[in-house]
């Protein structure tokens, strides 16, 4: 039995991306250190709080790195029915969470006494159904036929527009990031991008106008005045101000771990999570951040090489997916603590905490791991050398018939 089980493990190892790995137990690590200093401030226990959904989504992760992400996409109708019904659901019988400013969102359900935020899933199971979407259009030779592309742009505008009705805009950016990087890699031409941009700069002050809600208009103001305006520190840019003040106070080694007197007092709103890079600036400085950006950096570029030997454009779309949704939440959060960019509620990949937000991205790296430990396979052919950045259709389909032979 215990023979078996260590077969087992040493199999799976075998396969397995162990520096993919090896970079997400150290993030993770890193992270629960953060958030156990963070804990020293508030009755809550955030390492423990954390361990939970730690645990629950590496679980997650090995599991969906056993199954080939082939055969999950097939069942892409389902999958992208549950997304929708889920996120309309959210919008109409979530928990409505309302602040100061005017802040008023409805983007989390109950279960089981948690709340869990709906898109967080939804983006990683948008990783597999956008990227069926671009296979499809890629294997008819038809990813730049106007319509097609139109086509592409509402399967990703749709949740865009659900997450921005939650009062979600933080979501709503972190799926526009994905369809970009997502559809650059499936080969639609700049034009058509050329084209997007325009739309949006024509739209934006129309939106500005009259959907983009006064308090998030604050933020964006916010940016602009922090250390001219005092209304605004002490207002919609006080979180900001806080944050880059406990950053720049860690100077070059910081003050040292659990030894942050501003984090001991807790004087930056939710340190715990949109802000626990501020944690790490002022407990461990300069040093301690470019630690997070370099640990970040290489996971994603490990994420792009695991995409450059897929066996398929399947799993490249995947993985460009993961990786658009990485680099987007890693920018924007980084920069909104440096007071660079607006704050959207954004989380700082798998450092900051938040149950649902943690266990979906373990999962989209479930995805990943499928996609490397299938790499040397087309449809159970087992290739003898390493596929190429890109293994055409055409050489799919004469793969098959030799097997049939």
């Amino acid at each position: 039995m215990l023979n078996s089980i260590f077969k087992s493990v040493f199999d799976y190892l075998k396969k397995a991306d162990i520096i993919l790995w090896l970079l997400l137990a150290a993030i993770s690590a890193y992270s629960l250190v953060l958030l156990k200093s963070v804990s020293r401030a508030t009755p809550a226990d955030y390492f423990r709080a954390q361990l939970f959904p730690l645990a629950l989504g590496l679980l997650g992760a090995v599991i969906i790195s056993t199954m080939d992400y082939a055969e999950i996409s097939n069942f892409w109708y389902l999958i992208e029915g549950f997304c929708i019904f889920l996120m309309i659901f959210t919008l109409f019988f979530g928990e409505r969470i309302q602040g100061s400013g005017g802040v008023d969102a409805r983007a989390w359900i109950q279960i089981g006494g948690r709340t869990f935020q709906s898109s967080e899933l939804v983006k990683i199971a948008f990783m597999v159904t956008y990227a069926k979407h671009l296979d499809v259009l890629n294997k008819r030779g038809s990813i730049n036929n106007p319509v097609q592309v139109v086509l592409l742009g509402l399967h990703a505008l749709l949740y865009v527009f659900l997450c921005q009705q939650q009062g979600d805009m933080g979501a709503a950016i972190v799926f526009f990031a994905m369809f970009i990087t997502m559809s650059l890699s499936g080969g639609v031409r700049l034009r058509y991008f050329a084209i997007l941009l325009a739309l949006i700069m024509i739209a934006l002050p129309i939106a500005w106008r009259f959907f983009i809600p006064d308090y998030q208009k604050q933020r964006f103001v916010a940016v602009f005045n922090l250390d001219t305006d005092p209304d605004v520190k002490m207002g919609s840019g006080h979180q900001q101000y806080q944050g880059r003040i406990s950053i720049g106070s860690g100077k070059w080694k910081g003050q040292g771990l659990f030894q942050g007197s501003r984090v001991a007092s807790n004087v930056v709103p939710f340190q715990q999570s949109d802000y626990i890079f501020s944690v790490a600036g002022e407990e461990l400085g300069f040093l301690g951040c470019s630690l997070i950006i370099l640990l970040l950096l290489l996971f994603m570029i490990k994420v792009l090489h695991v995409a450059g030997s897929s066996r398929d454009e399947l799993g490249r779309y995947i993985c460009f997916g993961f990786f658009g949704m990485i680099a987007l939440q890693a920018v924007w959060n980084i920069g909104m603590c440096l007071a660079l960019l607006p704050v959207m509620g954004i989380t700082l990949p798998f450092f900051s905490a938040g149950g649902s937000s943690s266990m979906c991205l373990y999962l989209g790296f479930g995805l990943v791991q499928s996609v490397h430990m299938r790499r040397k396979e087309i449809d159970g052919l087992h290739l003898q050398r390493r596929t190429p950045l890109r293994f055409s259709y055409k050489q799919m389909k004469r793969a098959r018939e030799i097997k049939k032979l």
